[in-house]
C-alpha cells in the first residue's frame, strides 16, 4: 500500500500557463488533515476556493480545469499527479492566475522540488479506494475505454493507436506508483504539429513552446506552411523540422507519449481525493475519458462507504424475535405493526425485518394502478424497530413506550414496492441518557438503500405503572 505523507513546508512555483499563456507564481503548502487539496485564486476578490473534485470539473479538452465560486484553475493534472504519486492528498495551492504553470511540460519539476518535504503521516490520512472487482467503464464521448482489476498495488497500463506514419501503435506500464519518479515524471505533454494551428485558433497552447511540449510532425508540411506558422505563434526564430520528432533532444523515451497519458491519468484520478489500490488498463485514454473514470470509481467508493455495516437477510436464519415476540415490546396492532421479526439484536444495534404484501389496506390509495409503500410509513417500520432495541435496555418493558420526537436528514433513495423484504437497520448514535435515544436509521431492499434518517426518540413509563 502505498505511504501517506503529509507536506512539512511550502515550496514555490513560477511560470506561464501551457494555453492561457499567462505568468503565475503558485505556493503549494501544507494542508489541513483529511480536507483535501484546495487551490486559492489569490489575485481574485475574496480569495476563492477550488476544491480539487470531480464534481467541479468544467472543461477537460487539453486539460483539466476546476471551477467553483467564480473562479477557475485550469491545467491542474501534471501537479495533482505528482502530489498524488507523493501520497499527499491535503494541500492547500495559492496561485495568483487562471492555470497552473506548465514548467517543462512534465511533473518532474514537481517531484524535484517537493521529494524532500514530506513527512510520513500513516496515522492519518485519507482512506484509500481498494478495488474489489473486476470491472470495465467505457466513456462514450472520447471512445477512451477502461479495465479496473483488484491489485494489491496501484498499477497502470495505456495503449495509444496514432494512426500514423511517425508512431507506431504504443504502450506503456506502470508497475507501482513507486517507479512512478523514474519511470513516468519525466514524460512532457505532446503535440501533433498538424493540430496546433487549429488549437492556437481555439485560445490554447499560447504558452506552449519546445521548452514545455514534445512536437510531433505528422503530416507534410512545406517551408510556407511552417512560415505560417511562424507568424501565427509569434516566434519567428523556432525551428521546424519536416520530419520525426521537433524537439532537438528527442524523446526522452522512446513511448514518453504514452507514458505522459499515464502521468496525467494519475493526476485526473487524483481528483477522487485519496489513493488507489487496483490495476487499471487504459485504451486511448484522455482528460475527457480519465475524469469520466474518476467520477465512476468516486461513485463506486461512494456506494462502498454507504454499504459498509449493511446487513444481509437470510430467510432461512431462525430469527431473535417473531411477530409474537415484538408484540410483547410494542403497543401497535394491525394494521400498524409494521415489523415482522427481528434478526440481529445488540446493545447498540437491531435489525427488523417487513414483507411488504400486495394486501397492505393503504396501497389501495396509495397508489391505485401503482402501489408505492409511502416513505413516511418506512420512517414508522424503522422507529418501530428502534423502539425495540431502546425498549429492550429496561426492565419491566410491558409498562414503556417509545415516542420519537423528531427525524433528521431523512432521504428516500428508491421505491418500495408489493414483494419488496425492507432490511430496517437501527444504530445507536450516542448512549442512552435520561431516556433519549438518537439512532441512525437505514432501510434497504436487497443490496439497495431505500431510505436513511436520523431519528431521536424517548422512552416514557405509562402513566399509573
Amino acid at each position: 500500500m502505498q505511504t501517506k505523507n503529509k507536506l512539512i513546508s511550502t515550496s514555490i512555483f513560477e511560470g506561464i500557463g501551457l494555453h492561457s499563456g499567462s505568468k503565475c507564481k503558485m505556493s503549494i503548502a501544507p494542508g489541513s488533515t483529511n480536507e483535501g487539496i484546495k487551490f486559492v485564486r489569490t489575485d481574485l476578490d475574496g480569495l476563492p476556493v477550488i476544491m480539487a473534485d470531480t464534481n467541479h470539473v468544467t472543461a477537460t479538452q487539453r486539460g483539466t480545469t476546476l471551477t467553483a465560486n467564480g473562479a477557475s484553475v485550469a491545467t491542474i493534472e501534471h501537479l495533482m499527479s505528482a502530489l498524488a504519486s507523493l501520497g499527499v492528498y491535503d494541500a492547500e495551492i495559492h496561485i495568483d492566475g487562471p492555470e497552473v504553470p506548465i514548467l517543462d511540460g512534465s511533473a518532474q519539476p514537481y517531484i524535484d522540488q517537493l521529494s524532500g518535504l514530506l513527512a510520513v503521516d500513516d496515522e492519518h490520512g485519507h482512506e484509500p479506494y481498494v478495488v474489489t472487482e473486476t470491472m470495465e467503464f467505457v466513456d462514450d464521448a472520447s471512445g477512451s475505454s477502461y479495465t479496473i482489476i483488484p491489485s494489491s498495488k496501484y498499477e497502470i497500463s495505456a495503449s495509444l493507436d496514432f494512426g500514423n506514419d511517425v508512431l507506431d501503435n504504443m504502450l506503456a506500464k506502470m508497475n507501482d506508483i513507486s517507479e512512478y519518479k523514474d519511470q513516468i515524471a519525466p514524460n512532457r505533454t505532446f503535440v501533433f504539429l498538424s493540430e496546433i494551428e487549429k488549437l492556437f485558433d481555439a485560445g490554447l497552447i499560447k504558452g506552449g513552446d519546445l521548452d514545455n511540449a514534445v512536437v510531433i510532425v505528422d503530416a507534410s508540411f512545406d517551408e510556407s506552411d511552417v512560415e505560417r506558422l511562424r507568424v501565427k505563434l509569434n516566434k519567428p526564430q523556432m525551428k521546424i523540422s519536416t520530419q520525426g520528432i521537433v524537439n532537438p533532444s528527442g524523446l526522452k523515451f522512446k513511448n514518453e507519449p504514452a507514458r505522459h497519458k499515464i502521468l496525467d491519468l494519475i493526476g485526473d484520478l487524483a481528483l477522487i481525493g485519496r489513493p488507489i489500490q487496483g490495476k487499471i488498463i487504459a485504451n486511448k485514454p484522455g482528460h475527457t475519458g480519465n475524469v469520466a473514470l474518476a467520477k465512476f470509481l468516486k461513485g463506486k467508493y461512494n456506494d462502498k462507504k454507504r454499504s459498509a455495516g449493511r446487513p444481509t437477510y437470510n430467510p432461512n436464519a431462525v430469527p431473535v424475535m417473531t411477530i409474537e415476540d415484538i408484540k410483547s415490546y410494542l403497543p401497535h396492532r394491525y394494521p400498524f405493526l409494521l415489523v415482522d421479526k427481528v434478526m440481529e439484536l445488540s446493545a447498540t444495534h437491531i435489525v427488523g425485518i417487513k414483507n411488504v404484501t400486495g394486501n397492505e389496506a393503504f396501497f389501495e390509495g396509495h397508489f391505485p394502478g401503482n402501489p408505492i409503500f409511502p416513505g413516511v410509513l418506512q420512517m414508522e417500520a424503522l422507529a418501530q424497530t428502534g423502539g425495540i432495541l431502546a425498549l429492550s435496555t429496561v426492565e419491566d418493558r410491558g409498562s414503556w413506550d417509545t415516542y420519537f420526537l423528531k427525524m433528521d436528514n431523512v432521504k428516500f433513495k428508491a421505491k418500495v414496492t408489493p414483494g419488496d423484504t425492507l432490511i430496517l437497520k437501527m444504530e445507536l448514535l450516542a448512549p442512552i441518557r435520561r431516556g433519549i435515544v438518537q439512532m441512525a436509521a437505514h432501510a434497504y431492499v436487497g443490496d439497495k438503500l431505500v431510505s436513511e434518517a436520523e431519528l431521536t426518540a424517548q422512552i416514557v413509563k405509562r402513566s399509573g405503572e
